[in-house]
């Protein structure tokens, strides 16, 4: 999980120091997470400037309307009647010739405080190789910052973390539980975190299973995550009623999502066959899970065999192409997740 930590820290690092008003000139914020992106262009556009300067001393524009000659024509103003001066690009990846800033970046002024905004997206092609000449220069004169996106089995790690620095906690369950709902969207996260921190009693600072189901809408029951936990349990009586809940409603539960939830979790199981250090907090961080949940890997473990597991991924890896109509006549999703059930906890 380095690569949370280290954009977290980094993330809290930068605010730290605009918090402390330790200003840079340049400030590069790239990646394909725009959630950190974001939060630091909204602290710099809120914070640096007072009410009465930023009238004649922030400048926002989006990338789709300028070039890189109209972001270094403002950067190259003065402030009038402050020391400091906001220049705010976003969306910089719709900036034309975007790398002709590094004419300017050679020789920033310091009175200018500029904030270039330039999300990648998650499809793995980094539009910033282009702009290594930029980069570099960031790096020299200011702030050079990569929001890389976080994986599924980072997101409960990350929300401990957010709901901690509002002196909340949550159950492992319920992180869990609203990973499973919102996935590795971060502001959206946020967003429904916050919303739990509001309506949470007076007199409660833990977040519940509960709290998640009735305010914000996904079954306790009914979900991926239990099914995969009965699988691990070899219940085949609550599996196949969670498979029956997918079935009738398809669109909240896309065949997809529940077959890569079933992979990773017995890929998780077959990596736990092999670890040579099989203590809790070892195996939480080989596996990527809380520790809380270390036991029921153990105990699914000694239910699924390695070979057994190997066999398990080979039915998904089957299974996930019949859902795409590859050697499958009229069989819909919801009765191929009942096969699969069946040939995952009595299959041989």
């Amino acid at each position: 999980m380095a690569k949370q930590s280290q954009t977290v820290e980094t993330f809290q690092n930068i605010l730290q120091e605009l918090k402390n008003k330790i200003y840079k000139p340049i400030y590069f914020l790239t990646g394909d997470e725009p959630y950190f992106i974001d939060k630091i262009a909204e602290y710099i556009e809120d914070n640096v400037l007072s009410s009465s300067e930023k009238a004649f001393n922030q400048t926002v524009v989006y990338g789709r309307d300028i070039s890189a000659a109209d972001i270094i024509n403002a950067a190259r103003r003065f402030p009038m009647m402050s020391n400091y001066q906001v220049v705010i690009v976003k969306e910089a990846q719709n900036v034309r010739n975007l790398s002709d800033l590094e004419i300017y970046l050679k020789t920033p002024l310091n009175s200018t405080i500029l904030v270039v905004c330039h999300k990648i997206a998650s499809d793995g092609k980094k539009s910033s190789d282009k702009l290594s000449g930029v980069v570099k220069l960031a790096k020299q004169k200011g702030i050079y910052f990569e929001s890389k996106k976080f994986y599924d089995y980072q997101i409960p790690d990350w929300i401990v973390g957010y709901l901690k620095d509002k002196g909340i906690k949550i159950d492992p369950l319920a992180a869990n539980l609203l990973t499973e709902f919102v996935g590795n969207d971060l502001s959206r996260l946020a967003h429904e975190l916050d919303k739990l921190a509001i309506i949470l009693p007076a007199d409660s600072k833990l977040i519940q299973a509960a709290d998640i189901e009735r305010n914000i809408g996904i079954s306790r029951d009914f979900n991926r995550f239990e099914l995969t936990k009965a699988l691990g349990e070899m219940n085949f009586a609550r599996a196949m009623r969670i498979a029956d809940h997918f079935a009738r409603n398809p669109n909240a539960n896309p065949f997809v999502l529940t077959i890569t939830a079933i992979y990773q979790y017995f890929i998780k199981i077959l990596k736990y066959h092999f670890l040579a250090d099989k203590s809790k907090a070892s195996v939480a961080k080989e596996l990527g899970v809380n520790e809380f949940f270390v036991a029921e890997y153990e105990r699914a473990a000694k239910r699924y065999s390695p070979s057994r597991c190997v066999s398990i991924i080979h039915w998904l890896s089957e299974y996930d192409m019949r859902s795409k109509g590859v050697n499958n006549g009229s069989t819909d999703h919801g009765e191929l997740l009942r096969e699969l059930i069946y040939l995952i906890v009595f299959g041989k």
